[in-house]
């Protein structure tokens, strides 16, 4: 399903002619409607224990180390602030519901997807409203404000449901009435989700951008997960929790991301190239971190 759906939505894309307008309105289903039903019916069924701060702080490390590479190597290779900002976000934010849902999903089932929500919902997700803002004005120019991160933070449908999810869990779970109502809702997402990112799917071949975009892919799909893995072995976290994690840590970059890149004026073009070309190899190399990690 997870190939048949990113290739129809390229097909689509590049021969049907689809509306105007389709991809906003199936993302909008997807941020509102299915991902915050995914995450009412899964995080009840997560088992909190004392290795789940790791897939969170995988994400975090991530972000801080794309900041702290690509801040110190950038001046030193004469790129500009808008390259180095554009850098900082796609190869630091990770496309860990889109793409990671299904890809947990069909490598790990549903524990390991609730896993992936986890990376996603308390990681990865309040990295971009908050630190990635602060990145994005930064070397836009501009001055992030603190409110609007806040604002945002708090009203994004999946965090409510985060938080209610987690009421739910501590008071037993949910009826399974409720259940049957998250569940086909929220199974929605997976489809939908690849879809979409097969009708943005663009790959530009720009030899100015290819050190840039080599860099950047080296550190997000190999170099940031093999520091992740190191630091969960070092903290003792093991099985599936540490596997999750690192595979959330070696996702393509995020969508949202190259948006907010294109939004700030922080080279999009580069943004994209990486995002394209690292939704691509991303599809052969997670499958192949999955096996080392089980070996």
């Amino acid at each position: 399903m997870l190939f048949v759906c990113l290739s129809l939505g390229a097909l689509v894309r590049r021969f049907a002619n689809p509306p105007a307008g389709i991809v906003a309105g199936i993302n909008w289903w997807v941020i509102y409607i299915a991902l915050p039903a995914l995450v009412l019916e899964l995080i009840p069924r997560v088992k909190f224990d004392g290795q789940l701060w790791f897939p969170v702080a995988a994400m975090g490390v991530v972000f801080a180390g794309a900041w702290l590479l690509f801040g110190l190597l950038g001046p030193w290779l004469g790129w500009s602030r808008e390259r180095i900002g554009g850098l900082i976000l796609v190869c630091g934010l990770g496309n860990t519901s889109f793409m990671g849902y299904p890809l947990m999903e069909a490598m790990h089932g549903k524990e390991g997807l609730g896993l992936a929500v986890v990376a996603d919902q308390l990681g990865c997700f309040p990295l971009l409203a908050s630190a990635g803002i602060v990145v994005a004005s930064l070397y836009a120019g501009r001055q992030a404000q603190p409110a609007q991160i806040v604002r945002r933070s708090l009203s994004f449908p999946a965090f409510i449901a985060l938080l209610i999810g987690m009421a739910a869990a501590a008071l037993g779970g949910w009826s399974p009435l409720l259940d049957s109502v998250f569940a086909p809702i929220g199974a929605s997402l997976t489809p939908l989700a690849l879809f979409s990112v097969g009708l943005q799917f663009k790959l530009h071949a720009d030899q100015r951008m290819a050190a840039a975009a080599s860099l950047g892919l080296g550190w997000k799909l190999l170099l940031a997960p093999l520091l992740c893995w190191l630091i969960g072995r070092a903290a003792g976290v093991g099985g599936l929790t540490l596997t999750v994690g690192v595979l959330q840590a070696a996702m393509a970059p995020m969508i949202s991301a190259a948006i907010l890149a294109d939004e700030y004026g922080l080279e999009p073009e580069l943004a994209n190239t990486v995002l394209g070309v690292g939704i691509v190899l991303s599809l052969l190399t997670v499958p192949l971190g999955n096996l080392w990690l089980r070996a």
